[in-house]
């Protein structure tokens, strides 16, 4: 079966994509089929929690093609994403050379063997038939450098190790980015992607997401909740709540066994949602009842 068998249109695959119990409005489920099928990459902005990671998750899902993640930090290199010799393997060949009495000549010790693949050049070399999906997570935490180094790849699957040359993709990956914006991109980045800017989602969409991945929670208490999460979001908090944390909050509730949420609830559970000592000063202050809606 090939992609456009599994993803013939924008709808087909955002029924699909809700069968593996992830939701999108319109414009979500179109960024993703164009990622999927022109194919190109899809930077994904939006703010932490909204649920970026979990589009790259449920597409490899849906498609049943591994999910290769790349998770971006301040100072990652080509070593920690895309290979690096593995010098322990090399010694050992040596020495067994020498043992032998038998040359050793220098090229054979930079093979195929002799490499260690990181996310982006296993995604490159992933055998088929579906493409691997890779994801390169929190892109705006690496610096500009390593955003330079991502442009050959992105533009077109494919990677240049010196010792063996350049390497091109059989089955090049279906790429996604995402992004919380603790920095600007560069241009010439985003020139080479799709882009799609994730919302929190309105509350009917919100409370049909929770339901979704905590199907054993009562109605009840995902929409109490979902609402409480919408609620807590006009507050002036260090860090708005997203999905993910409402997800979190239904999880923690249900294995307390509660089935309502009330102020003694939210005296209990807070902890799941907030993160921040200060953020649970502001909402105390508010009112647990104000948060319950009680």
């Amino acid at each position: 079966m090939t992609i456009s068998d599994l993803v013939p249109d924008i709808r087909t695959l955002s029924d699909r994509l809700a069968e593996v119990g992830y939701l999108t409005d319109a414009g979500l489920a179109a960024a993703l089929f164009c990622a999927v099928r022109l194919p190109q990459p899809l930077l994904l902005e939006g703010e932490a929690g909204v649920g970026k990671t979990q589009a790259a998750k449920a597409l490899a899902e849906l498609l049943g093609t591994p999910l290769i993640r790349l998770q971006c930090f301040e100072g990652i290199d080509a070593a920690e994403a895309l290979y690096e010799w593995n010098y322990p393997r090399q010694l050992l060949g040596i020495r067994l050379a020498e043992a032998r009495g038998a040359d050793l000549a220098e090229e054979s010790l930079f093979g195929a063997d002799y490499l260690i693949r990181r996310p982006l050049l296993a995604a490159l070399q992933h055998p088929g038939p579906m493409p691997a999906v890779l994801l390169i997570d929190e892109i705006d935490r690496a610096d500009e450098e390593f955003e330079a180094f991502l442009f050959e790849l992105l533009a077109e699957s494919t990677v240049t190790i010196p010792e063996i040359g350049t390497l091109t993709a059989t089955h090049p990956p279906i790429v996604i980015l995402t992004s919380n914006r603790t920095r600007d991109l560069h241009d010439a980045l985003k020139r080479r992607c799709l882009y799609h800017w994730i919302d929190y989602p309105p509350l009917p969409r919100a409370t049909a997401i929770v339901r979704s991945r905590v199907p054993e929670a009562s109605p009840e208490l995902a929409s109490a909740i979902a609402g409480a999460v919408q609620r807590l979001r006009s507050l002036d908090l260090q860090k708005l709540p997203g999905v993910a944390e409402a997800i979190d909050w239904v999880n923690a509730a249900t294995l307390m066994g509660l089935n309502v949420l009330d102020p003694d609830a939210v005296e209990a559970t807070l902890g799941s949602v907030l993160k921040y000592r200060e953020d649970h000063d502001v909402a105390r202050e508010k009112g647990l009842a104000w948060i319950a809606d009680a």
